[in-house]
């Protein structure tokens, strides 16, 4: 759970009070040491000023560190370079302005100008601003790693709790009574009269209901595998449907290792099948694609059956299960679209980070 944010500010400012007051007891330490005589408001101002400087630009270095975090090294110097020069240049001068305003020219040189005394001061706490920025980033994006890594916990146990949900749910849908009866009966059906098919029907079974309990603790597959699952679906299918089903499976070489959530298809074929195709007289079209779009995957399940009804299609079991996963998996990166399309038929596209599998 995360603290209130009035808990984190506070927090952050009782660290970087705690430190300037460290650094001044550290410095009036030194002076009394070198029998200087004692004086403690000088440095705790400037400590004070320099610290809560720090802490106001806080937010600038991190939104800073989200922005040079992603593209390589060259992208992280073309972001942080700049930057650091600027942001150590800004808080050093600011520093100095607010030291002058409230303490002055120093007690040994009185008559010393503010020009004078800036560009002593400057030349010397430059860099150390510079080092100031370079350990704030560090830091800060330690945290933000820390955090990432703590939500990718948390959703990949929420996911394992949907997962599992998702897999009881698509047993319960897709090894339905009638959908065994239903091949076992064709099974039979071309025992006589074709054994080599049904042979062939057979091992199409065994093998869907082994892919379908295999890979189950896994929450993404690589498409290849995927794919592998739907080929043995479609072909028990196409018995059930004969000639009145024709397949085209479109899928770019450059996306078989995508990372895909694991049976994300299927329940988009079904859906076409049952919603679409299944109560069409005449010969049905299904057009599978996979391809990628930048840093994207685009997967594209299209019909060209009975289309969604004048209203609107309320949505099922099958796509809410599918758009709730991408959001667990993907969050606002991941999109699922159900439309009609102009020549007749259902379109639903899903979008999601292009990813692909280790070697």
């Amino acid at each position: 759970m995360t603290a209130p944010r009035w808990k984190i500010w506070g927090l952050v400012f009782a660290f970087w009070t705690l430190l300037a007051l460290s650094y001044t007891a550290s410095s009036v330490i030194s002076m009394i040491s070198e029998g200087e005589a004692f004086n403690w408001t000088r440095p705790l101002t400037w400590n004070l000023a320099n610290a809560y400087l720090w802490m106001l630009l806080t937010p600038a270095v991190s939104w800073l560190g989200t922005q040079g975090g992603t593209g390589g090294w060259g992208r992280f110097w073309a972001v942080h370079a700049p930057a650091s020069i600027v942001l150590a240049a800004a808080q050093v001068m600011l520093v100095l302005c607010i030291y002058w305003t409230l303490c002055g020219p120093p007690s040994s040189q009185p008559h010393l100008a503010f020009g004078a005394f800036a560009r002593m001061q400057f030349a010397y706490n430059f860099h150390l601003s510079v080092l100031t920025y370079g350990v704030m980033l560090v830091v800060l994006r330690a945290i933000d790693s820390q955090r990432r890594l703590r939500d990718e916990r948390l959703r990949n146990a929420n996911l394992e709790t949907q997962l599992v949900q998702s897999q009881l749910q698509t047993l319960r849908v897709q090894l339905q009574p009638h959908f065994l009866f239903n091949t076992l009966n064709a099974i039979s059906a071309l025992a006589l009269a074709d054994p080599v098919q049904a042979r062939q029907m057979i091992a199409r079974l065994s093998d869907f209901l082994r892919l379908t309990l295999e890979e189950r603790h896994a929450q993404q597959v690589p498409l290849s595998r995927e794919m592998e699952f739907l080929n043995c679906y479609l072909g028990i299918q196409q018995v059930r449907f004969q000639d009145r089903l024709t397949t085209h499976l479109d899928v770019s070489t450059d996306t078989m290792r995508a990372l895909v959530p694991n049976m994300i298809l299927q329940p988009l074929v079904e859906n076409a099948l049952r919603h679409g195709l299944l109560d069409k007289t005449e010969r049905g079209t299904l057009h599978i694609e996979t391809r990628r779009e930048g840093d994207a995957l685009l997967l594209r399940v299209d019909d060209d059956g009975i289309g969604l009804p004048p209203g609107g299609a309320r949505e099922g079991i099958g796509l809410g299960n599918t758009r709730t996963r991408l959001d667990m998996l993907f969050g606002d990166a991941a999109t699922v679209e159900l439309q009609r399309r102009a020549n007749g038929g259902t379109r639903v596209e899903l979008r999601f980070p292009f990813r692909e599998c280790a070697a």
